[in-house]
């Protein structure tokens, strides 16, 4: 069975931060990057062949930081396993994009959902029953939202959450409660 992870008290703020610039802030800035150098329309992405680019850039991106995470860094089993299947889901929601435009948002939220209801079963007493509610909030209010705006359909909400769970949960329940 995995252990969970070792990341060493003194260090775990360095490791949070290093993780948020490269899995959020730097691929965030290369979407934005994308719209000033006007290789893509909006930031809205409307349509699926607006998503082509960052999303398969993203996913490039995604890629080469799981690589250097668990070759050149050296970090524990869970972290690297939590960015491998962080990147399995980005490229599949980029595969599926190529045929279909599914939220991205639920995409991530669901998975962040999905990840914490294994944690729930395999850590019964750490209390993450509130973060979970808040986390269903969310996805409600995201959900609602994107179908206010018109960016997307209830179905392409609903693949995006099924992928998005699905992904995390399999990925999860597998390398920690098998």
């Amino acid at each position: 069975m995995p252990q969970a992870t070792q990341v060493p008290h003194e260090i775990k703020g360095s490791m949070l931060l290093m993780v948020v610039v490269s899995t959020l802030l730097i691929p965030m800035l290369s979407v934005i990057g994308m719209k000033y150098m006007e290789s893509i329309p909006s930031l809205h992405m409307a349509s699926k062949r607006e998503r082509y680019l960052p999303f398969t850039t993203v996913s490039i991106f995604y890629i080469i930081v799981t690589y250097f995470f668990y070759l050149r860094l050296n970090y524990d089993d869970l972290i690297v396993f939590s960015l491998v299947t962080m990147t399995g889901s980005i490229v599949l929601l980029t595969l599926v994009t190529f045929f279909w435009k599914i939220s991205a948002h639920l995409t991530g939220l669901s998975g962040l959902l999905a990840i914490m209801v294994v944690l729930s079963w395999k850590y019964p007493s750490a209390s993450l029953l509130y973060p979970m509610i808040v986390t269903i909030v969310l996805c409600g209010a995201v959900a609602s939202s994107r179908l206010y705006l018109n960016a997307h359909k209830p179905g392409e909400l609903l693949a995006g959450f099924c992928l998005g769970f699905g992904t995390c949960f399999v990925s999860f329940y597998y390398y920690l409660l098998s």
